[in-house]
């Protein structure tokens, strides 16, 4: 069966059965056209959305036979099902880079649950490797917008769940769950987990110093920038390390 690939996260690539798409799309509109329908292929798209997607802002005069005309071009290019309101109709078996994000952190969940070190591991690079990377670069709309913010909620959670396998497999892999901690904490520098990874990860190797004072600084900053205290379990792991 010929490939169907669709990479938004990035450039933009799409290969449909076999075929390389994406450079006939029909310039920038028929890009994002192509985008918004890729996102929202599991249902039909109704013509009053397209536009507000298409033009977040002020609308051209004919916006209605403007919306013909892209879809009539992009139809000649992807399949997009005839009569009705819109709808992506995409191969079985069809690999877009966004849904594979959701669906390998789903299952790096389910692998730290079950205490599966390197299949959450696994799982969770896949959906770190894709998330890392902006959506539609240099475009920007309300739903573009939506969709960023969910994959950067995912671009931390992997961070998180990958630096946990990488701590509890331990060796070389504490490199990597360093690493990751760091980024944690300098991309969402109010979300404990990074602080946590890092005091582990430190404590791990002997440096329980560096860890006490990581915490200090996370203690300070909650206090001075959000007149909170650290959560129960950041303040359980500062307590064994002091231990």
């Amino acid at each position: 069966m010929a490939e169907t690939r669709i990479h938004l996260c990035g450039r933009l690539v799409a290969r449909i059965d076999g075929h390389r798409a994406d450079g006939a799309l029909p310039g920038r509109q028929g890009r994002l056209l192509f985008a918004y329908l890729t996102l929202a292929r599991s249902r039909p798209s109704t013509r009053e959305e397209l536009t507000h997607a298409l033009w977040p802002g002020e609308q051209p005069a004919s916006t209605d036979s403007a919306l013909s005309a892209l879809l009539s071009k992009l139809r000649r290019i992807v399949p997009i099902e005839s009569g009705g309101e819109p709808r992506l109709a995409l191969p079985a078996g069809a690999w877009i880079d966004v849904e594979a994000a959701r669906e390998a952190l789903h299952r790096a969940q389910a692998a730290v649950g079950q205490k599966d070190w390197p299949a959450a591991w696994g799982a969770g690079r896949v959906s770190q490797h894709i998330a890392a990377r902006e959506l539609l670069p240099g475009e920007g709309a309300p739903w573009i917008d939506e969709h960023r913010r969910e994959l950067e909620e995912l671009y931390l959670r992997s961070l998180e769940l990958v630096g946990r396998a990488c701590l509890e497999i331990g060796g070389g892999e504490l490199d990597t769950a360093e690493r990751n901690g760091r980024r944690l904490v300098a991309r969402a520098p109010y979300r404990e987990s990074g602080y946590r990874l890092l005091m582990e990860v430190l404590a791990e190797r002997g440096n329980d110093a560096e860890a006490l004072l990581l915490y200090d600084e996370l203690r300070r900053r909650l206090r001075d920038e959000l007149a909170m205290a650290p959560s129960a379990l950041t303040q359980a792991i500062y307590r064994s390390i002091l231990a």
